[in-house]
């Protein structure tokens, strides 16, 4: 990308545009970061009222999953810069449209690669040789069946396509395969059967390394810890303390995995911490949740970080404000309206805290509706205080009166 960034901002016609896919918490920050650029943003989801378009200018409502909407969108809007913010896209459509002159951020091919567990996989373990836990894929129980001692058990098995730990299943013995893979099958996005087994890896820790790729080269944020229920992030915390020997071998994979995925943009990624060895797991190509802990824990979050680097912008340095947490405020219940109450006693909790509600619509079952974040002395004060937080909030849950 050229240095000489132009944009166009103000009354005209013209303007610079970016067109979010995906419109959620995360999609709403970076909608933030880009208005403070003069850009203009288009906001597109498959619902209405989603957080980002409640910040964004414009907004369009499709099935980003299918291939002719999703080129008519970008067709009719003709954006500067295509932002993919979740996995559930037809990123197949992006490959071609990047190759009629669009710009994908990062890149189209690390979206679409990104998106397939086997497609990643293969990357990082086959392509790049990088340490991943031991694993096969299968488009059958029956093929599940005849491979599993590849890795033995236990072991877990994901649908190639998910997000949030969907379809996830950990099997102790033969007899559970039949039903994780019916489970994977039910929750797998695009109708694939398809799945990866891979070897239970007993892990110490779990970290997301944030990783910037920019015109002033690969850039770091400190590693952030997290803790996870059923593949959902609940808890995160920055700096996750490693040995000098190990954080550099992280920064090596990582740095491996994103030049080989190509573009400018910050990628989460994820490792598992086996005491002195680090191991390859996953990689997202935008801001991560487990990420949100930078909005109180550095002077530029993720989402700053994100628009700096696909825009053409230099990084410079990024400052470390000190040890921070964040704790997902996950709310379950059916309704449309919500009301917060306690928000006034968990600020009191901790000096240095923030809340943020997210915006959603509405809740059929259980979802994120915010996070709680605090700067505190060390890691741990700032774990407590963020689960403290979370525990002081109160939601109601009704319906529209009619």
């Amino acid at each position: 990308m050229a240095n000489n960034l132009e944009i166009i901002s103000g009354c005209g016609t013209r303007n610079t545009t970016a067109l979010l896919l995906g419109s959620g918490e995360l999609g709403k920050e970076v909608a933030i970061e880009l208005i403070r650029y003069g850009i203009q943003v288009v906001a597109c989801d498959r619902y209405d009222h989603a957080p980002a378009m409640q910040v964004a200018q414009k907004k369009a409502i499709i099935n980003m999953r299918d291939d002719k909407a999703l080129r008519e969108l970008i067709v009719k809007v003709k954006p500067d810069f295509i932002i993919p913010e979740i996995e559930a896209i037809a990123t197949e459509t992006l490959v071609d449209l990047e190759k009629e002159g669009y710009k994908v951020v990062p890149s189209a091919n690390a979206a679409n690669i990104t998106m397939n567990r086997e497609a990643i996989r293969t990357l990082a373990a086959e392509t790049l040789q990088l340490p991943t836990s031991p694993y096969f894929f299968a488009s059958s129980a029956e093929e599940v069946h005849a491979e599993i001692l590849k890795v033995g058990f236990p072991c877990v098995m994901k649908p190639i396509m998910s997000s949030s730990g969907k379809g996830q299943t950990v099997i102790r013995k033969d007899s559970e395969i039949d039903e994780a893979y019916k489970e994977a099958c039910l929750h797998g996005r695009g109708g694939s059967k398809r799945v990866i087994v891979e070897s239970f890896v007993r892990f110490d820790r779990e970290i997301t390394l944030l990783t910037v790729s920019a015109v002033d080269g690969i850039h770091f944020c400190n590693p952030i810890g997290h803790h996870q229920v059923n593949g959902d992030y609940m808890e995160s915390w920055q700096p996750e303390e490693l040995s000098s020997d190990v954080l550099l071998e992280c920064k090596r994979i990582a740095s491996a995995v994103v030049q080989a995925l190509g573009g400018y943009g910050i990628f989460g990624v994820e490792f598992f911490i086996c005491g002195d060895t680090p191991i390859f797991s996953e990689l997202s190509p935008r801001p991560h949740d487990t990420g949100m802990v930078t909005m109180i824990s550095q002077d530029l979050s993720e989402f700053a970080l994100h628009v700096r680097a696909l825009l053409g912008l230099p990084i410079g340095q990024i400052t470390f404000m000190g040890p921070s947490a964040s704790a997902a405020l996950k709310i379950s219940g059916h309704g449309n309206v919500f009301s917060y109450t306690g928000l006034q006693e968990a600020l009191k909790v901790a000096p240095k805290s923030q809340i943020r509600i997210f915006g959603k619509p509405e809740i059929d079952g259980e979802r994120r509706m915010g996070v709680c974040l605090a700067r505190s002395a060390t890691v741990k004060e700032a774990v407590e205080q963020v689960k403290n937080m979370r525990e002081n909030i109160i939601c109601k849950i009704s319906e529209t009166e009619q």
